[in-house]
């Protein structure tokens, strides 16, 4: 790199690094940035001038002097911009449009076309993030990036989809179509990492070095921070939990394995486990609503009858909770973190599921420290993996890494 190169790397790291301290601890003084930084107050005074010149950082209230003149305080200016986050499930696709603070502005949701191509699917998205601009009606020039969390496996670092299991898609070059249509700056992330960087930087996983975000939805897959950075691995599937093998003479995978995790605890095998004791002549409300929902049976179907009373419902779901437990536990032994958030659709059967998980681990975890690993829904809700896309452009803004 030459000296101008490595000129401009350091002050962009370091701009970087004021408008974090300025997010994180805002309103806060041109002085006090200095001192948090350890930047000289000329380098501050510099780079604070060219962030109020782009209107990402405002001056707002006056500060409480120490001897001498008062203060002006410095506060992120929420507003100045924007950010867009997809979130690309297994059946249908969210698409968000937020502030610097991940404050959701508009939102769309639309069902998944059910044979897709590598060109249907990308058009699908550029055609779901022009309705977001337009409907917005917030110009194209303030939008400061675009997030995907997308199923299945990513390399993140070219932003290419490389296999997602339920469209039967490989090599999605995400990150340069969209990029080159939109001219905007594209992150892409596998889902569950999204989701885990969502809940780390706005939900549970707030104030915690090391955590385990599980994503149980028609798959199982996990995020894993360690140390406040997501951790990929090596070729960039770690935390694919859900790929973890529990029976060596189990079912067939979507990966092409047998006997992985989500073969006996995902969001399709909780369904495939109720039609099957239904065969049986099983008696149960979950047959009576499916009828008058077109025989079909889904997991909110499942759960509603759990809460209803159900039997066969609240067994299958702790079923469900125990089998992901074992996974937990496995996880847990292996890398003891300090909280594990569990999101996704499934997540809604909340104590159902939650509770049989818990004993699990309670039960089966390697130490007394280990079997008290605190255990949490995600705060995010339905809308943590979109954040999470939208985190990973804002992760950018202000560390100036991913």
């Amino acid at each position: 790199m030459s000296v101008t190169g490595s000129f401009q790397l350091m002050k962009s790291l370091n701009r970087s690094l004021i408008l974090n301290t300025i997010r994180l601890n805002g309103p806060i003084s041109r002085a006090e940035i200095a001192k948090r930084t350890k930047l000289t107050p000329p380098t501050v005074t510099n780079l604070v001038a060219e962030l109020l010149e782009s209107k990402l950082v405002r001056e707002s209230e006056i500060g409480v002097s120490k001897g001498g003149r008062k203060p002006i305080l410095l506060t992120i200016n929420w507003k100045s911009s924007y950010v867009i986050g997809l979130d690309v499930g297994g059946h249908r696709a969210t698409a968000v449009l937020t502030d610097l603070n991940a404050e959701i502005e508009i939102q769309k949701m639309k069902s998944l076309p059910t044979k897709l191509t590598v060109d249907s699917l990308l058009q699908f998205l550029i055609t779901m993030i022009d309705t977001l601009i337009e409907e917005s009606g917030i110009p194209k020039k303030k939008v400061l990036g675009i997030g995907i969390g997308m199923h299945g496996i990513v390399n993140h670092s070219e932003g290419v989809g490389v296999f997602a299991p339920n469209f039967n898609l490989t090599n999605i070059p995400i990150k340069d179509v969209l990029q080159t249509q939109f001219s905007i700056p594209t992150f892409v992330e596998n889902d569950a990492r999204a989701l885990t960087l969502g809940e780390s930087w706005f939900g549970n996983g707030v104030g915690f070095e090391n955590i385990i975000c599980v994503n149980l939805g028609v798959g199982i897959g996990a995020g894993v921070i360690l140390q406040n950075e997501l951790f990929h691995g090596r070729n960039g599937i770690a935390g694919e939990i859900g790929h973890m093998i529990v029976d060596l003479h189990g079912s067939k995978c979507s990966c092409g394995s047998y006997g992985c995790l989500q073969t006996v605890a995902g969001g399709e095998v909780l369904k495939e486990r109720v039609g099957k004791e239904l065969t049986t002549g099983r008696r149960s409300i979950i047959q009576d609503k499916a009828n008058m929902n077109g025989g079909t049976i889904t997991g909110e179907l499942i759960h509603q009858c759990a809460i209803e009373g159900d039997s066969l419902a609240i067994e299958v779901l702790a079923e469900t909770g125990r089998l992901l437990g074992v996974g937990l536990t496995n996880m847990i032994n292996f890398m003891n973190p300090d909280r594990i958030i569990v999101g996704g659709g499934m997540a809604k059967a909340k104590e159902f599921i939650l509770n049989p998980l818990k004993d699990v681990v309670r039960s089966r975890a390697l130490t007394s420290e280990a079997r008290e690993t605190d255990i949490v829904l995600s705060k995010l809700g339905d809308q943590g993996t979109v954040i999470g896309a939208v985190t990973l452009v804002l992760k950018s803004l202000y560390t100036h890494s991913y």
